[in-house]
C-alpha cells in the first residue's frame, strides 16, 4: 500500500501527523507529507483511518 497527500487540498490541520506521525509529517510549505515508498504493513490500517478521517480529502492509498 501506498499513501500520498494531495498539497492543493491540505489544510494543514495535523490530524494524519498526530494519528499516524510515522507515516505522515510536515513538509518545508507547512502542509502534511507521507512516507515515500510503500506504507509499512503495522502501519496501514492507520494510513486508512487517516485518510477516511481528513477533513479535506487531501489522502489518498492504493
Amino acid at each position: 500500500m501506498k499513501t500520498k497527500v494531495d498539497p492543493e487540498l491540505c489544510i494543514a490541520c495535523g490530524l494524519c501527523i498526530s494519528m499516524c506521525p510515522d507515516i505522515y509529517s510536515w513538509d518545508d510549505d507547512g502542509k502534511a507529507h507521507a512516507i515515500e515508498g510503500p506504507v509499512p504493513e503495522d502501519q496501514e490500517s492507520c494510513a486508512e483511518e487517516a485518510a477516511e478521517n481528513c477533513p479535506t480529502s487531501a489522502i489518498s492509498t492504493e
